[in-house]
């Protein structure tokens, strides 16, 4: 019996380490924490959703697919209810807001012991720049294509350091290490975004204009060199 598992998701997966506790948090279905019991991966999984139906068919899901016993579930609005046993949480298919929001809720997640896999649908230049400014840093990014979408994903942990640059906040060193075939097209994806806010801004709020333009000359003289 095949898990059905979005490309994203998986990219998820792949920074988890082998015998990890695992808290998926918006766990939806619950397919992620199933995925990763059934591959031999997790050695356990923490499975919540702010919503009862979901959370119900990620139980179901897990008894019809052998692992319940070693998953829990938990009916919770991000991790306030839920055990601190675990060494990564995932987050996945929330937007920036939401993210920041779970994290400002438990700073006790700032520590060495805790990895941090977000996987996020907006504003993730405003992520990024509120993980540095939290004393988190991107250890690892990659890219996963589901569909026409091309979706970043972030290893990340507590280690307290430089901010990155304006640009860098788009596009990670991390991103650019990865050596992603995705990454061409995710540039231009970026870049294209960036030039139509420059364009809708010009003739507008000049400080807004300043700053967005700053940032697109960054990247396009980082392609150049």
């Amino acid at each position: 019996m095949k898990i059905p598992l979005s490309n994203r998701l998986l990219a998820c997966c792949g920074y988890v380490k082998p015998g990890d506790r695992v808290a998926d948090v918006g766990c939806d279905h619950g397919y992620l924490g199933i995925y990763l019991l059934k591959n031999g991966i997790a050695s356990a999984v923490i499975a919540s959703d702010v919503r009862e139906m979901p959370l119900q068919s990620a139980i179901r899901n897990a008894e019809k697919f052998g692992v319940k016993e070693r998953m829990s579930f938990y009916l919770s609005d991000g991790i306030r209810d839920l055990p601190r046993e675990f060494d990564c949480m995932v987050c996945a298919g929330m937007g920036a807001d939401t993210m920041m929001s779970i994290l400002d809720a438990a700073p006790w997640l700032k520590s060495e012991r805790y990895r941090l896999i977000l996987q996020c649908q907006s504003k993730r230049a405003e992520l990024r720049r509120y993980l540095y400014g939290q004393g988190y840093a991107i250890r690892q990014e990659t890219l996963a294509k589901d569909g026409k979408f091309i979706y970043p994903v972030m290893e990340v942990v507590y280690a307290p350091g430089k901010p990155l640059t304006e640009g860098e906040y788009y596009i990670t060193p991390a991103l650019r290490r990865s050596g992603s075939e995705l990454l061409p097209a995710f540039r231009e994806s970026v870049l294209s975004g960036l030039r139509k806010t420059v364009a809708g801004l010009s003739g507008g709020d000049e400080e807004k204009y300043r700053h967005y333009k700053a940032i697109l000359e960054e990247l396009t003289d980082d392609d150049r060199s």
